[in-house]
């Protein structure tokens, strides 16, 4: 699986035209503890739906679409942070330890 990298508001404009799921994770390349959960988010992300977009946000680079997404999805700003869309809709928002894979995979079934 790969990223796709977050690098401006148009790209959150096109998730929430999508139809089915897509992932969004916020990164502070700065953060030890966002360092930790994404390298823990990427053990088990092959699990996940290989057609799901996995979209990759450099908070440090790019804070303007981290608030736009905080504003589109109405979910509260965290680093790090996971959102599933599904249908434009933000479905589940974990941040820090408490982003899972696995728990991304139950909200899929």
């Amino acid at each position: 699986m790969e990223w796709i990298s977050l690098d401006t508001t148009a790209q959150i404009d096109n998730i929430k035209q999508q139809q089915g799921y897509s992932l969004i994770f916020k990164h502070s390349t700065r953060c030890s503890i966002s360092m930790m959960a994404k390298r823990r988010f990427e053990l088990d992300w092959e699990e996940l739906p290989g057609d799901m977009p996995l979209y990759f946000l450099d908070l440090i680079k790019h804070r303007d679409i981290s608030a736009k997404i905080a504003q589109d999805f109405q979910v509260h700003h965290e680093s790090p942070q996971m959102l599933l869309i599904k249908d434009g809709e933000c479905i589940l928002d974990q941040s820090h330890g408490a982003i899972s894979v696995d728990e991304a995979i139950s909200v899929l079934n």
